[in-house]
């Protein structure tokens, strides 16, 4: 398991609203052929920090930084080559530093903050919906997927459990446009307990659905 933090320059250049799918293409680059892509994410990654939203997009006049983090450190480690090969981004964003983030001990942590917004969908007949963090629903999808992804790295752990804090007083949903297709996400802390491992296991492959293309990370 690993996380890194990456430290971006940027220019004055406007980064879209809508630039997700441009963050999930970094990525992909620097991943290079693999064959990660179109399976069950055991990654996640964050947004971009400190922009300020204007009218036609966000600006970055002090730099901005994001984070990636994995089960799989071998993953890390060749995003981390892709890096070095070409740190460039998209809009004039370079990464100029690259931070190991050692992985904490979360024994007596159960509260987690979101740093990219959980996104859950399940198929209803004809037609896909969009579950958010105060739905009845919610809380049986967050485990179910996280279950799924604990099963395919073998991981068992009968005490683990779920929920978003709902009471949480600026919870709230964003639409995220990706691709032309719009997604209500839920951008809400959650509540998770269980095993140090499992909760470390959350912790960086991220929540819900569609974690390899920016929803879902929690710091």
């Amino acid at each position: 398991m690993m996380r890194i933090h990456l430290k971006i320059k940027t220019t004055r250049k406007i980064i879209p609203f809508n630039h997700q799918p441009l963050l999930t293409g970094a990525i992909h680059k620097w991943l290079g052929w693999n064959d990660v892509h179109g399976e069950v994410s055991l990654y996640s990654f964050s947004q971009l920090e400190e922009g300020k939203a204007i009218p036609t997009g966000l600006q970055f006049e002090r730099g901005t930084s994001f984070f990636i983090s994995s089960h799989n450190s071998d993953l890390i480690k060749q995003i981390i080559e892709g890096i070095q090969s070409d740190p460039t981004m998209f809009h004039g964003l370079t990464v100029i530093e690259v931070i190991i983030q050692e992985d904490p001990d979360l024994t007596d942590r159960e509260l987690f903050f979101v740093a990219s917004p959980i996104f859950i969908k399940r198929r209803n007949g004809e037609k896909i919906d969009h579950i958010i963090y105060n739905d009845q629903r919610a809380n049986v999808c967050l485990k179910e997927t996280l279950l799924s992804k604990m099963e395919k790295v073998e991981m068992k752990d009968e005490s683990f459990r779920i929920r978003f804090e709902n009471s949480y007083p600026k919870a709230c949903t964003k639409m995220i446009t990706y691709n032309g297709i719009n997604n209500r996400a839920s951008w809400c802390p959650v509540i998770i307990e269980g095993k140090p491992e499992t909760k470390l296991f959350a912790w960086n492959v991220g929540l819900g659905n569609s974690t390899g293309i920016g929803f879902g990370a929690i710091k």
